[in-house]
């Protein structure tokens, strides 16, 4: 899949449909052609003979006596499907332009790219195949996938899934590990280096994508893949023990969830109950904005399954890459800086209002607590907790229960947040430490950029002093301390959590056995030896050798 929300699967034709097929391929070129000439006049009227000039170079590239010979043999003498042999040839094509030394012609190769996707467009139509209604297994192989998108993967036919751009710390990858798909997320311009039917290993571990691999790759990989079922079966029989260290020192484990299918899935791993429910994708999923009732009952739907468990809303984090398709403001030329998360419900009160009314009806029904996003003002917090008041009186007025003394916290995730936590803790009955959002706004580093992905690290001193501050707060106000990002999810850094004196973690459901396996290995006392070893190191990439130096010295068998 590129750019267009489509697969070309290996597909092929019966000989009785050849002509069929050959017609069908014989019309989309023409129409193509149609296309590329009508553009060719708007920009010539509009712009000038000169600049319609690559609309002339398209129209050569498309009529080309040798690529439409070599695309009817393709379906005549190999029985390809004509989107097959289109993608199969022009990618060929595209990657022979991309690897020619001059540069005019590797430029040439967006060119075939452009083709290839006017043909496709052309042959398949209403056929088309969106990616949320794949009906086969598939690997999807994309330019990029927002998170919206990701999460509306149909997880029993989406093998994994590679993409161009982003970064292991954005949304998009976030949200693949919620859905454990399998998935490497920025890894540059890989696309015209392969097509549908093409092997591939996608290795989401590591990091890794392979095209086209051999015999002794794929062995390889075969075996690795049984030796994770197997630790995987073994870590089964810690789901119903507690995540006590060695020496008796209770963490409690809960996990992030997206959508409320993924609470059996939390509570099957040994999960204490939700951490944290993003409750933006009930926005992002839907063709409309979810009325009230709607959102209660997805409340009330994972309130039902945890059973007395404690849930924790967080209310809308909408905005930067979250965004439903329209919403994006093209002027906004830094969103993550921009109008997001809690500012934006502050802004549009209406739905800040209609979410506040359904969680409080919820609160009813359970151990339920309500977290604000991003929240890096005292101002800003106050303002929320104003709102919710406001909506707790209009629900005591008309005689709908909830739970007055509902907790009420924040997440942790702007180091302005951090240096003022002292001021926060007063309006706060817990906290929770985002580290994704923590560590891109303390290093400057965007998380969805691929280009300085290198530098986005959680292990990075200022980062983790951060941390320890916010820990420390909430030591001296006596108000619980959670941390909610990729890193508590990463065995690697368990020790160094429970070291620096976190007591709660909430990861991604699939992390929760082995992060259980790490705390019932150690001591609190071995791991703060490691965080008071890492606080004396002054870069990231000694820290988190360090860190895996001693995870593999505790437990060689966890792959780091």
């Amino acid at each position: 899949m590129g750019h267009e929300g489509f697969r070309i699967p290996r597909r092929f034709v019966t000989r009785d449909a050849i002509d069929d097929e050959t017609d069908r391929l014989e019309k989309a070129i023409a129409a193509s052609g149609d296309e590329i000439s009508a553009n060719r006049k708007i920009v010539c009227d509009e712009l000038g003979e000169q600049y319609a000039a690559i609309f002339d170079a398209h129209l050569q590239m498309l009529r080309d006596a040798k690529l439409h010979d070599e695309l009817v043999e393709m379906i005549r003498q190999r029985h390809y499907s004509p989107e097959y042999a289109v993608s199969r040839t022009l990618r060929r094509y595209a990657k022979v332009f991309r690897e020619v030394k001059s540069g005019y012609l590797a430029e040439r190769a967006s060119d075939v790219v452009d083709i290839e996707k006017r043909l496709l467009r052309n042959l398949l139509g209403i056929r088309r195949e969106e990616l949320a209604n794949v009906s086969s297994p598939v690997i999807v192989l994309a330019h990029n996938l927002t998170p919206s998108e990701t999460a509306n993967l149909n997880r029993d036919f989406v093998r994994a899934f590679v993409t161009e751009v982003g970064g292991p710390g954005s949304h998009t990858a976030i949200v693949a590990g919620a859905l454990e798909i399998p998935a490497v997320v920025g890894v540059g311009p890989f696309l015209t280096e392969v097509s549908g039917g093409d092997q591939v290993i996608i290795d989401g571990d590591q990091g890794v994508v392979i095209l086209h691999p051999d015999e002794e790759t794929l062995a390889r990989y075969h075996y690795e893949a049984e030796r994770n079922r197997a630790y995987a079966t073994q870590l089964e029989s810690l789901r119903t023990l507690p995540a006590d260290t060695a020496d008796g020192v209770h963490i409690e484990l809960l996990g992030n969830i997206e959508f409320s299918s993924e609470v059996r899935h939390c509570l099957d791993r040994g999960g204490a109950g939700v951490g944290l429910y993003r409750t933006e994708f009930l926005y992002l999923g839907a063709e409309h904005e979810p009325t009230e009732e709607v959102q209660f009952e997805a409340y009330s739907s994972v309130i039902e399954q945890l059973d007395g468990q404690p849930l924790v809303i967080r209310t809308l984090d909408l905005g930067a890459d979250k965004v439903r398709p329209g919403q994006f403001d093209e002027d906004d030329k830094n969103p993550f800086l921009g109008l997001r998360s809690i500012r934006l419900s502050l802004r549009e009160t209406d739905r800040f209002r209609t979410q506040l009314r359904a969680v409080l009806r919820a609160s009813a029904l359970g151990d339920v607590r309500v977290m604000f996003p991003l929240v890096s003002t005292v101002l800003e917090l106050r303002k929320a907790r104003m709102v919710l008041h406001d909506v707790m009186e209009d629900l005591e007025d008309r005689g709908i229960p909830f739970n007055r003394d509902l907790p009420v916290g924040m997440m942790v995730e702007v180091p302005a947040a951090v240096v003022m936590i002292d001021h926060f803790v007063p309006d706060l009955d817990f906290f929770s430490i985002g580290t994704n959002d923590l560590i891109q706004y303390t290093l400057a580093v965007d998380r969805d950029n691929k280009e300085v992905a290198d530098l986005y690290n959680a292990c990075d001193p200022a980062v983790l002093r951060l941390i320890q501050m916010a820990v420390n707060a909430g030591r001296r106000h006596n108000k619980p301390v959670n941390v909610c990002g990729q890193m508590s999810g990463n065995p690697v850094y368990t020790m160094l959590l429970i070291g620096m004196g976190l007591r709660q973690m909430s990861v991604r459901p699939s992390a929760i056995p082995e992060i259980k396996k790490v705390c019932r290995s150690v001591t609190t006392t071995q791991c703060e030896d490691i965080a008071a070893r890492a606080a004396r190191m002054d870069n990231a990439r000694d820290i988190k050798n360090f860190l895996k130096d001693e995870l593999r010295k505790l437990l060689p068998e966890i792959s780091v």
